[in-house]
C-alpha cells in the first residue's frame, strides 16, 4: 500500500499571528514556521500504519515557497520516504491545492490519502473534500481512530451526539482530527536521514494548474483590545448595567 499525505507550512502554532501594519496580511516575517499540526498527525498515522505493516512507502506533499522543504524534512525524518514539493510564493486557495494533488494522486496512484482536516491559517477545511470530489472518492473526515482491514477503512469520527464510525472503500481519502494520536519527535538520527532522503520539485506550470486566486483578502485586523470589567455592589445594580448600559435585557 502507499500512503500520500499532503502537508502544509504554517506559522508556528506557539506564535502569537500579527496582522501586518497595512492590513494586507498577516505578518510573517522573521516568524517561526512549522508543519500544520492536524497535517502532523497526518504523517504520524500513515508511519503508524507503516509500522503495523499495513503500509509500504509514505509520500509527504507540500505546495509553498522554496523554504517549505524544512517541513518536508521534518515529514521525511518522522518516517516518510520520500516527498514532493510544488514551488511557488502564491497564497494558493483550496481548490488549486485540491487540482495539484489530484495531479499527483493520477502519477503515483496511492491507495490512500491522509490529511489534516484544515490548516491553522486559513481555517478553510476544504481540501480534503474538494480532492474527494474531483477523484470521485470516498471520504472519512475528522478521524479520531483508523483501522485498515484489506481494501477498506473503519474510520471513528466524533460527532455531536458521540462517535460514528464509516467503512469506506479504497482507494479513499481520511482527514484527521486531533485526538487521532500524538505525532513523536523526531531524533537527531532520523532528521540527518531525511537529509538523504528524495525529494523532487515541481513548479505550477509542470503540473497544469493554474494558481490564480479566486478570492480577495480585504483587510486583516488584530483583534479589539478587550476593555476592563467594572465590579458592582449589588444584583440590583448589575441588572441595571445589563439592562441600561450593555442592553442585553
Amino acid at each position: 500500500m502507499k500512503i500520500l499525505v499532503p502537508i502544509k507550512r504554517v506559522v508556528d502554532y506557539n506564535v502569537k499571528v500579527r496582522a501586518k501594519t497595512d492590513g494586507s496580511d498577516v505578518d510573517i516575517a522573521n516568524v517561526k514556521m512549522s508543519v500544520n499540526p492536524f497535517d502532523e498527525i497526518a504523517v504520524e498515522e500513515a508511519v503508524r500504519l507503516k509500522e503495523a505493516g499495513k503500509a509500504e512507502e509514505i509520500i509527504v506533499l507540500t505546495i509553498g515557497p522554496e523554504k517549505a522543504q524544512e517541513q518536508l524534512r521534518t515529514a521525511m525524518a518522522i518516517g516518510a520516504d520520500r516527498g514532493i514539493h510544488v514551488v511557488t510564493d502564491d497564497n494558493v486557495e483550496p481548490l488549486s491545492v485540491a487540482k495539484a494533488l489530484k495531479h499527483f494522486v493520477e502519477k503515483e496512484q496511492p491507495n490512500l490519502i491522509i490529511m489534516g482536516k484544515q490548516a491553522i491559517d486559513g481555517d478553510y477545511n476544504q481540501t480534503g473534500q474538494m480532492l474527494a470530489a474531483l477523484l470521485g472518492w470516498p471520504q472519512a473526515t475528522f478521524a479520531s481512530k483508523v483501522e485498515l482491514n484489506g481494501d477498506s477503512a473503519h474510520v471513528t469520527r466524533e460527532i455531536d451526539g458521540g462517535l460514528e464510525t464509516l467503512k469506506i472503500a479504497l482507494p479513499g481519502i481520511i482527514t484527521t482530527d486531533l485526538r487521532l494520536n500524538e505525532p513523536r519527535y523526531a531524533k537527531l538520527p532520523d532528521i540527518m536521514k531525511a537529509k538523504k532522503k528524495p525529494l523532487d520539485s515541481f513548479t505550477p506550470a509542470d503540473i497544469g494548474v493554474d494558481f490564480t486566486n479566486r478570492l480577495q483578502i480585504l483587510k486583516v485586523n488584530d483583534p479589539p483590545v478587550r476593555q476592563g470589567g467594572v465590579k458592582v455592589g449589588s444584583i440590583d445594580e448589575l441588572i441595571d448595567k445589563l439592562k441600561n448600559e450593555a442592553k442585553v435585557i
